[in-house]
This record gives structure tokens, C-alpha cells and sequence, in this order.
């Protein structure tokens, strides 16, 4: 197979076109709570706080944001494409390096990839972008690290007639066309050309679905509880007895009674006269009633499943589903996510390819995303298995050569 290796910009014109420091006043205006102002309105950054929010505060949707990242958050590796092998290993060696420190925790301690795509893909999912720098080591012969920002800090901006990406820091604005920023957006199109998050269309359901928990809350805690509801028919009036003294004794029977159901232990049975009547005060039927509330429950989870394009049970929600249809829908799953991952790729691909070109290291880069599964060794087995019957099949009919059978096998090893 042959590999083209592009040519290589001198690491002197990348230096000078990389600033090795990022500007002064990185830090993010923006305070972690609900504060909106009216420039946020304009602009739109509202939704991103509102995502934020009803990720961190509503399970089903902190658990369709986690589903979704940690899906894609799949092991992967850079693949080098050298004219020879010397360039080869050297590249290996390189990219090894840079997927060990391409980032920083806020401790300083560097975490790598397996620290860095996680985190990607929650904030491309819930903020519908993610951005940031690449920082330089300081004699420019490497690249240090990348420098995510906030995509609640960033901005835009159209007044030049193009749309335009803008940071706003604690003191200033930075201009985002800028060589050293890289960006991905999430489902983009003409109307958000830098990208939408995948809650869009879930705060008027969430916002429905809370009401319901809460009027479930407020119900279960009447019927949860039983209640007795005590009924004293008055005692027939004595000859001679004043309107006081009959009044006192009606009242002196339904204290005595009330009395008695407060001291009554859960082994003992209430003992009455005929007049009085003891009723349980509660649905009749708890069951139907538990059922309406699981039943309204579950239409508005599942429409919040569907607003972020999931199935009810890869949150955990089994409603019966049968192996067969649950393993196609997680193939449909898994083909969106290798969508979302090829945009993924294109960052890592550009840090990688930039630091070989500053090592001045004849080769490229592309990386790959594993999404292969356990339990789907057995069928790419019988895939394979059948492809390669195939191929001898085709070379016994004398329909391809030897050289080319070759190529196909190795082709599908």
C-alpha cells in the first residue's frame, strides 16, 4: 500500500504563526450559577447555562448526556501513514508522548487522552461546541499541551458581515480566528453554524416532566399514608338532661374514642360502642393508581430519549425489549456516534500532524476510534470467515488471480 506523506512547513514559519503564549486575562467572567444578563439574552448564551443546569440537576437527562460521551468515548490510537520505516517510528514515538500530555487537570497533573475525549464529548453534547488552544513548549519544538476554554465565554458575532468567534475574558475580548484555536461543532447548519446542543429540544419536556414528579410527590404523600376517618353518631338526649350537660357528654364519648385510637398499639383492636364507625380513607385501588403515575412518568421520559436520540433502555428503562431489536438499535446508536467521533478525529489529527511537522518528521497522522465490542467477536468471525470463502471460491472459478486473491484476504485481515 502506498502512503503519502504531505509536505512538511518549516517548524520556524508554524512557530512564528503559533503564538507560544496565550493573551493575558484568560480568565472566564462567567460565575458557575444561573446569572443571566441581557447581552446573554441577546446572544443566546442563556441556553448554554440552562443546559448546564438541567444536566447537573435532572437524571434522565444527566444520564442521556453521560450515555452519549462515554459511548463515544471510545479507546483509540494514532495511526502514522510514513514513506519509510525510520519516519515511522519516530512518528510512533512522538504521538506516544503527545497522548500522554496533551492535557492538564486544574491540578496541573497532565491526563492525556483518556482524560481529554471524555471531557470532549460531554461538552460537545451538552454546549453544542468545543474549543480551545494549542500551547507550544517554550522553545516551540513541541506541542505542550491544548487548553480547552469555556464555550459559555465564547460568543458570536456577525458585525463584519462574516460570523465570527469571539472570547470574552475577565478583562477583555480575544478574536478566535486565530491559527493556534481549533473548534468542533455539534450539528451545525445554516441558522448555528458553530453548533447546537443535543438538549435543544428538551427544557419544555423536562420542565413538564418535574411538574409531574413533584403532583406525584404531593399525592403519594396523601395516599402513602393511611388515614381513619372516625364517625360518632350522637347518644339519644336523657330525661332531664340540660343542654350543657348533653352537649358535654356527646363531646366526653368522641374524646374517650379519639383517645383510644391514639394509645392503640399495632397488635391492639379498637373496641367501640355500635355509634361509633372507624373508616380507612385512601384509593381504592392503589394499584391503577400507581400504574396512571408510572405510565404519564414514562411518556415524558421517553420523549426526553427521544429529543437527545437515545432508546429508553440504554439509560436503564427495560420495558421488555427483546435482544434482537436491542441489538439493532445499538447498532444505529453506534453508527451516529462514529459520525460525532470523525469530528473528534480532525482535532487530534490536527495536534498530532502538528507536532510531527514540528519535529520536522516525514510522515502524518490519522486517528482511530475501537468501537469494536465483546460480543461482537463471534459475528465479525462468521463475516470474515464467509468473505474469505468468497475470495477462494472466486480464485477456484479462475474469476481473480492469485496476486489479486492475496490482496483481497489481506485486505479483510
Amino acid at each position: 500500500m502506498k502512503n503519502e506523506s504531505p509536505a512538511i512547513h518549516s517548524p520556524a514559519s508554524l512557530r512564528s504563526n503559533l503564538r507560544l503564549k496565550l493573551p493575558l486575562g484568560m480568565a472566564t467572567r462567567r460565575s458557575s450559577g444561573m446569572t443571566w444578563s441581557t447581552r446573554d439574552l441577546v446572544s443566546g448564551g442563556f441556553k448554554t447555562g440552562l443546559y448546564r443546569f438541567l444536566a447537573e440537576n435532572i437524571p434522565a437527562i444527566h444520564s442521556c448526556i453521560w450515555t452519549w460521551a462515554h459511548l463515544a468515548s471510545a479507546p483509540g490510537r494514532f495511526k502514522v501513514l510514513a514513506a519509510n520505516p525510520s519516519a515511522e517510528d519516530r512518528a510512533n514515538d512522538r504521538l506516544k508522548s503527545l497522548g500522554d500530555t496533551i492535557m492538564a487537570s486544574p491540578g496541573g497533573r497532565r491526563i492525556g487522552l483518556a482524560g481529554m475525549i471524555p471531557e470532549l464529548f460531554t461538552v460537545l453534547f451538552r454546549d453544542g461546541m468545543y474549543g480551545g488552544f494549542v500551547v507550544l513548549s517554550p522553545d516551540g519544538s513541541r506541542v505542550d499541551q491544548f487548553l480547552p476554554v469555556d464555550p459559555a465565554d465564547i460568543r458570536l458575532e456577525s458585525s463584519s458581515g462574516q460570523p465570527g468567534l469571539f472570547l470574552e475574558t475577565a478583562g477583555s475580548e480575544i478574536n478566535l480566528q486565530r491559527p493556534e484555536f481549533f473548534h468542533l461543532a455539534y450539528n451545525a447548519d445554516v441558522d448555528r453554524p458553530f453548533g447546537r446542543s443535543i438538549l435543544q429540544a428538551v427544557p419544555f419536556v423536562a420542565y413538564i416532566e418535574q411538574q409531574l414528579i413533584d403532583d406525584m410527590r404531593r399525592s403519594s404523600h396523601n395516599s402513602g399514608f393511611h388515614r381513619l376517618h372516625v364517625k360518632i353518631t350522637p347518644p339519644e338526649r336523657m330525661s332531664g338532661e340540660s343542654d350543657t350537660a348533653y352537649t358535654g357528654r356527646a363531646n366526653s364519648y368522641f374524646d374517650a374514642t379519639v383517645d383510644m385510637i391514639k394509645s392503640c398499639e399495632i397488635d391492639d383492636n379498637p373496641v367501640t360502642w355500635d355509634n361509633v364507625a372507624i373508616e380507612y380513607i385512601g384509593p381504592d385501588k392503589s394499584r391503577d393508581v400507581t400504574n396512571s403515575w408510572f405510565m404519564s412518568h414514562r411518556a415524558m421520559i421517553e420523549e426526553i430519549c427521544a429529543a437527545t436520540n437515545l432508546a429508553p433502555y440504554l439509560l436503564g428503562y427495560s420495558y421488555g425489549a427483546t435482544t434482537t431489536w436491542s441489538g439493532f438499535k445499538f447498532d444505529v446508536v453506534m453508527r451516529q456516534v462514529r459520525s460525532v467521533q470523525a469530528q473528534a478525529a480532525q482535532l487530534l489529527e490536527w495536534l498530532g500532524n502538528l507536532d510531527l511537522a514540528l519535529a520536522e518528521i516525514d510522515a502524518r497522522c490519522e486517528f482511530h476510534f475501537d468501537n469494536t465490542f465483546a460480543y461482537q467477536v463471534k459475528d465479525d468471525v462468521a463475516i470474515q470467515s464467509s468473505r474469505i470463502d468468497n475470495i477462494l471460491k472466486l480464485f477456484q472459478a479462475g474469476l481473480i488471480d492469485e496476486t489479486a486473491a492475496r490482496q483481497k484476504a489481506w485486505e479483510i485481515l
